[in-house]
């Protein structure tokens, strides 16, 4: 499902026009995104979790030379699935 599949079928289950869908899904994704900026999770119960995880420095190789050479320490994104969420699934 690509987004605009998500508009279509957010607007299908509620009162929403395409418009008003497509407005509210992108105010939910900034939403995540800025507490996700601040080192925050976004928790949405019986959905899942939208957590900030750090990555360690670490060695790696170039895949061109076969060199050595140090990737630095970042922080990832990362979704968790929640208990119902999981359910669902796996029906």
């Amino acid at each position: 499902m690509n987004k605009s599949e998500l508009i279509d079928a957010i607007a299908s289950t509620t009162n929403l026009s395409k418009v008003g869908a497509g407005q509210a899904l992108d105010g939910m994704t900034s939403a995540i995104t800025r507490a996700m900026s601040k080192g925050e999770s976004v928790q949405l119960m019986g959905f899942g979790s939208f957590v900030v995880r750090d990555r360690a420095a670490r060695t790696g190789r170039n895949p061109q030379t076969g060199e050595e050479m140090q990737i630095k320490a970042t922080k990832v994104a990362a979704f968790k699935a929640g208990k119902q969420l999981k359910e669902e699934v796996n029906k």
